[in-house]
């Protein structure tokens, strides 16, 4: 027999959230995994693509949860200097460094009995990392420049844009801190990988924006719907919000057409970089389709092979550059390991040369 304890609420329901838009399959997943990890205490790992909503899913946490009445404190680990953020973090006290005239609470301590959500948490640095593990582990820390030590009860809810299993790999992400922070992961779909919900967000933001501009309401024709679910969307919802939002400050109608959309997304200008991987990978665009052609006489069975092989190609090349030539760190920026990567260099005839870190 089990130990009696509280009674765990029903965690299978796929409905949306309160303020996240879309009953996609890839969506109900995350909706249901939200629902069952809220119910716990165990730390969250929140990872997807810039713009696809990890804060609401991370504000959804805290409200389903036992601490929704606790505050709910958000910090941009990637928005200030390592400093700053420790400071930031973890508080001072005055005299800790130039400019301390005074002790300061720091974000933990202001989420006690609540929930801190850290995003960006692949920026911090081996030291910041050092002390989250404690906070993790201890529930507690010393503020900057004290010795007193602080004890606060907060949940953590940390986001990332980056895999941080290649970061542990590349050296640049602690792997004790990734098994603390990771109790649950909660993977966020790229709008790219949930077209069927880009009518109902375009639908809920035009209604936002016209209100908020005194506007009659908007709806969008069926040829600008069909460009919206096409196009890619590397900035994910965050870019459609922003297009949707300029089509109704530019309308000059009831009713968004194709010319009220950016360019990009007309295919008018080149394609917008897709972050894949935590590399930048452009987008293929029609001159190196041409150029790959008349390069390889590529015929109809074969252009998509040697397309890939000749943008697979200029991307190595690309990274090897950026890395000064290290093999190693070239490897976990593209996501593949070192061996993969002599083979690539083998494969497409490009001297290798020494390793600097071989």
């Amino acid at each position: 027999m089990y130990a009696s304890g509280r009674h765990r609420p029903d965690t299978k329901s796929s409905a949306p959230l309160a303020g996240v838009i879309g009953d996609s399959p890839a969506m109900q997943r995350v909706y249901r995994a939200t629902r069952q990890v809220a119910a716990s205490s165990a730390s969250v790992l929140l990872v997807g693509e810039t713009g696809t909503g990890k804060e609401l899913i991370a504000r959804a946490i805290h409200s389903l949860s036992a601490r929704a009445s606790g505050p709910f404190i958000r910090v941009n680990c990637g928005a200030l200097s390592e400093s700053l953020l420790e400071s930031e973090l973890f508080g001072h006290v005055k005299g800790a460094f130039t400019g301390a005239v005074a002790n300061r609470t720091g974000r933990f301590e202001a989420a006690h009995t609540g929930t801190i959500f850290l995003d960006e948490i692949c920026s911090t640095s081996e030291h910041l990392q050092v002390k989250l593990l404690r906070v993790l582990q201890e529930r507690e820390f010393e503020r900057v420049g004290d010795t007193h030590t602080v004890r606060v009860d907060t949940r953590v809810v940390a986001a990332t844009n980056r895999d941080l299993e290649r970061e542990i790999q590349a050296g640049r992400f602690r792997e004790d801190l990734y098994y603390r922070l990771n109790v649950v992961q909660i993977d966020l779909p790229p709008l790219r990988d949930r077209r069927e919900d880009i009518a109902a967000l375009v639908e809920h933001f035009a209604a936002v924006y016209s209100e908020e501009n005194d506007l009659d309401a908007l709806s969008i024709d069926a040829e600008a719907m069909e460009l919206l679910a096409r196009y890619e969307w590397p900035g994910n919802v965050r870019e459609l919000q922003n297009y949707v939002e300029r089509a109704v400050v530019l309308c000059e109608s009831t009713v968004i057409r194709t010319a009220d959309l950016p360019p990009q997304v007309r295919g008018l200008t080149p394609p917008r970089t897709i972050r894949s991987r935590g590399v930048d990978v452009a987008t293929l665009s029609s001159e190196l389709v041409r150029h790959a052609v008349s390069e390889a006489g590529a015929t109809e069975d074969n252009l998509h092979q040697k397309i890939v092989g000749r943008v697979e190609r200029e991307l190595i090349e690309q990274v090897l550059a950026e890395c000064a030539g290290v093999q190693i760190k070239a490897a976990a920026k593209l996501g593949i390991n070192r061996n993969t990567l002599h083979k690539k260099l083998k494969e497409f005839g490009l001297e290798e040369g020494p390793d600097p870190e071989a």
